[in-house]
């Protein structure tokens, strides 16, 4: 039996992404498996009880307890002796890829579900970069969720081409045809239109993540605002938990806020119905690692507009399920938005055309058959 140890800053990144797949490995009857983080009482009593839980304290962000972490790591990989650690997220990766390889891990497996240095200019990117690149001296191997990340990362010089793949066609976890059910669409539509009071003929746009400056909120916010001084009949729904100290333009949150036609509706772990209530979804990130909103989106039958970098353009099909604008653009994103409204036949191929391409691309039974491929073939060459 392998023994694998998943690493992650925060539990959340275990319960969202990984404790799925997880679940799947045991299934097989081939793995046993332990999971490191931050310590958390109600991941520790949710957790079931096959699974093996050593918090390790990590703060988030540029901290000082770094050593302490790598130190604990240390000794919890050698006493436990894995066949293989994956680690993800900044701060976890950092510390794990220097732990495992000073404890003689054999394979070191990152997932590199995002480049973090990507949103930061100066030295801060050069530091940041120098990070990145020891996490991927210390590993053995390397996935991206993306295509286009790997891509990146190429060219960058983060590792060589030789070092590092993509599992199947991408993402963390895929997306769940029994969560994100499309027969329940109409259903879930009608409860949370009632809930906000959302007349029916009114369009609305939605977004789903982190309420901070890298996903393009003061973007979102400067062209909803201009479409809302035009068009009576447009919303915008956003579904996530706020990080307005991080690069929020006050202003612009401040009129979102105030706006009678923009709904913000907190954190949630059912994001396919707030998704079932919108009709077209919006992710004008700088950064992400994939994009899982943008392939839920598209099983919920929504044609969606992403910024034209690695991730979410490798969630979609431009131009067939969706519309691509550059980053940073308030004027082009409008102007992609303006364009759904008044496309109704275009937004009908998109839609159909990017439930076809998710559910054949992303379904997660799938995906996850294809991890446990993917990890079978580096224990075994090991």
């Amino acid at each position: 039996m392998y023994k694998i140890c998943y690493v992650t800053t925060v539990p959340g990144t275990i319960r969202t992404f990984i404790l799925k797949c997880a679940e799947y490995l045991y299934s097989t009857g081939e793995f046993d498996i332990s999971f490191i983080c931050n310590e958390d009482e109600a991941f520790k009593n949710a957790v079931p009880e096959y699974f093996h839980y050593f918090p390790v304290r990590m703060t988030r962000g540029i901290a000082m307890d770094g050593l302490r972490a790598i130190k604990e790591m240390r000794k919890i990989f050698k006493r436990e002796k894995f066949d293989l650690v994956q680690y993800s997220t900044p701060n976890a990766s950092c510390y794990a890829s220097i732990a495992a390889k000073q404890a003689g891990i054999p394979v070191r497996l990152y997932c590199q579900w995002g480049l973090v240095y990507v949103g930061f200019e100066g030295i801060k990117r050069a530091f940041f970069k120098s990070i990145e690149k020891m996490v991927c001296r210390n590993s053995t191997w390397i996935e991206p969720d993306s295509y286009g990340n790997l891509k990146f990362s190429h060219d960058e010089g983060l590792y060589p081409e030789n070092k590092g793949s993509v599992v199947w066609n991408g993402s963390a976890s895929g997306v769940s045809l029994e969560k994100f059910d499309i027969s329940k669409k109409s259903e879930y539509r009608k409860q949370i239109r009632e809930k906000y009071g959302i007349p029916e003929e009114a369009f609305v746009f939605g977004f789903v993540g982190r309420i901070n400056g890298d996903k393009g909120v003061n973007e979102l916010f400067t062209a909803m605002r201009d479409l809302t001084a035009s068009n009576n009949d447009v919303r915008l729904m956003v579904v996530g938990k706020p990080e307005i100290s991080r690069g929020v333009d006050m202003t612009l949150y401040s009129w979102a806020k105030e706006c009678p036609k923009v709904m913000f509706t907190g954190y949630t772990t059912t994001p396919e119905q707030y998704l079932s209530a919108v009709d077209c979804y919006v992710l004008p990130s700088y950064r992400e690692g994939f994009g899982m909103t943008v392939i839920e989106a598209e099983t919920m039958e929504l044609p969606v507009i992403v910024t034209n970098i690695p991730g979410p353009t490798d969630g979609m099909i431009k131009d067939e399920t969706g519309l691509v604008v550059e980053k940073k653009d308030s004027d082009g994103l409008r102007a992609a938005m303006k364009e759904m409204i008044g496309s109704p036949e275009k937004r009908s191929a998109f839609a159909a055309k990017g439930r076809e391409f998710a559910v054949s691309h992303f379904e997660q039974k799938t995906l996850f058959e294809k991890i446990l491929e993917d990890r079978k073939r580096l224990l075994e060459q090991d």
